[in-house]
């Protein structure tokens, strides 16, 4: 029996948060979702940049990650596209999480949704605010790599 191709594990990436955040600590959590949320997302209807984690009571929920629903959804669902997510982890890592985002400045962000065994994860990052000039020395930097590159292209034309 041929086996499948391998698809990329990756749903959405937040591109916005490695430029506005320095990460410290990583994580993979899993998400509840409903049936219609799962078929859009193999589909790829997902925006990750507004999206961010909540703490509340104990758990964790993923607020501002817009699912778009498919066309062809049921009519008897009422597909909500901004509907609050709930972040699966463990206890005491919630526990040490909440404990670190009270501290000022720290925040959690999800970094990408992917597959893994079937199931829908979210990453999550601890992540710190950048100051307006770290984000000038990453434009600067990316500038000048592309600039080398081009430089580099012309000379062996």
């Amino acid at each position: 029996m041929a086996k499948k191709p391998e698809t990329s594990s990756r749903i959405a990436d937040n591109k916005k948060a490695a430029f506005n955040y320095f990460f410290e600590e990583r994580h993979e959590a899993g998400v509840v979702l409903h049936g219609w949320e799962v078929k859009a997302l193999r589909e790829g209807k997902v925006q990750l940049t507004d999206g961010y984690v909540l703490i509340k009571e104990g758990e964790m929920y993923l607020l501002g990650c817009q699912i778009n629903p498919l066309k062809t959804a049921s009519t008897h669902v009422n597909p909500d596209s901004a509907r609050i997510k709930k972040l699966l982890l463990k206890k005491a890592d919630i526990e040490r999480l909440t404990i670190k985002v009270e501290q000022k400045g720290y925040t959690l962000v999800p970094i990408n949704l992917h597959w893994k065994n079937g199931y829908v994860k979210c990453e999550i990052a601890l992540a710190k605010g950048k100051a307006e000039h770290d984000k000038r020395d990453v434009i600067k930097d990316r500038e000048g790599k592309r600039e080398v590159e081009r430089a580099l292209k012309s000379r062996n034309r």
